[in-house]
């Protein structure tokens, strides 16, 4: 009883700082990243563990509540990536997207062997490939507030895409190396349109249907969910299939928002020990973790502006090297995939939680994360500059 009551509670306190966060025209991403980062984990600290006696085990140990998470997963996962379908290769974001990935990449490289020398090597890749993401929705929404030129947004957007692509298809690939059933089974239902085409089915909500409902399976089995939702998306986008949500965008837009993020993020931040976290990593290598990642990705982003020619004309390279470096859905869904499967420690994902809060925040501090003055839906994030 006390855990449902406590996932209540959490839930409503996330739909309130989603309110409060729009009145003050914050995008919710922001709203909901302040909560999960500073707010969840006083209450744990405060008042739960003292007073209700319930550690994070405990109260993410329900099956009800790991099929919830199972759903969000999917939900958060296929949205992001659902914008791999509509990706068109396009010469100058390729220019921007290789420095931006590749120097805050072997920056991460770098960082693990010298601060978390005891890791795997593919716990050392996945802490390359945070540094290097990008999300693609949360930048959309900004680059829609500040009325950016629909040709520079699609520049932006598409790099982006480009960028979490890589880092996806690395990390799948790497752990299918690993386990080749866990490459081999993702990659034949990676096939399912395949399937659906030679049943002369059209409809495209049966194949968005399809999507979501095996990457649940994905998830709950413990597949590799990432090379099954880029090779399911990839082969859609080879037979032409247009992507539609299965249900009505506005509707799958407030789940998303009410329901599967505030569900991912606290099932992440519940999990750790602020006494433990800092006492295992200490202030200095707090602080590498929260600001090497964002240096090396502003650089990235820089050489990859200068290399590429302006968006237009004004542009500004620091501004939009600013704006590449939010991370948002992407890094959450990724921290708590890696800390899922134990790649990561509960410090160590506590830490690079803030980098993501502090990286998605500067531009808002800079005057650009309020939110549109009109509602954008799931499908038109990502998606509708890179049809243009």
């Amino acid at each position: 009883m006390m855990i449902l009551l406590f996932w209540l509670m959490t839930m409503l306190l996330f739909a309130l700082a989603t309110r409060l966060g729009r009145r003050l025209g914050l995008i919710p991403i922001v709203s909901q990243l302040l909560l999960a980062s500073l707010g969840l984990p006083l209450l744990m600290l405060l008042w739960v563990e003292p007073n209700w006696q319930l550690s994070g085990a405990q109260l993410i140990g329900p099956i009800w509540l790991k099929t919830l998470y199972g759903l969000s997963f999917a939900i958060v996962l296929g949205h992001i990536l659902s914008d791999v379908i509509d990706l068109q290769l396009d010469r100058q974001s390729l220019k921007i997207a290789l420095p931006s990935f590749v120097v805050p990449f072997l920056a991460g490289l770098a960082c693990a062997q010298w601060l978390l020398a005891q890791q795997s090597w593919l716990s050392s890749l996945a802490i390359g490939l945070v540094f290097a993401i990008t999300a693609i929705p949360v930048l959309y929404l900004y680059l829609r507030h500040i009325d950016y030129p629909p040709s520079a947004i699609k520049r932006l957007v598409q790099t982006a895409i480009l960028i979490d692509l890589a880092c996806w298809s690395l990390f799948g690939l790497a752990q299918g190396s690993l386990h080749l059933s866990s490459l081999l089974l993702p990659l034949l239902g990676a096939c399912a349109p395949l399937l659906l085409r030679l049943l002369q089915i059209r409809q495209p909500v049966f194949y968005s249907a399809t999507f979501f409902a095996l990457l649940v399976v994905a998830e709950h089995y413990r597949l590799n969910a990432l090379i099954f939702g880029i090779g399911y998306l990839l082969c859609m986008a080879g037979l032409k299939q247009p992507w539609v949500a299965p249900i009505n965008p506005l509707w799958l837009q407030r789940l998303q928002n009410l329901m599967a993020i505030p569900l991912i993020l606290t099932f992440g931040i519940i999990q750790i020990d602020l006494h433990s976290a800092m006492a295992e990593l200490g202030w200095l290598q707090l602080a590498v973790l929260i600001l090497l990642p964002i240096a090396s990705k502003m650089l990235g982003n820089w050489l990859g502006l200068r290399w590429a020619t302006p968006s237009f004309v004004g542009a500004s390279r620091w501004r939009e090297s600013l704006l590449l470096n939010i991370r948002g859905l992407s890094e959450i869904v990724f921290l708590n995939l890696l800390l899922q499967q134990q790649l990561i420690s509960p410090a160590l994902y506590f830490a690079l939680m803030l980098m993501s809060l502090t990286a998605t925040l500067l531009p808002a501090l800079a005057g650009m994360g309020r939110a549109p003055s009109s509602v954008i839906s799931i499908e038109q994030v990502g998606k509708s500059c890179a049809r243009n």
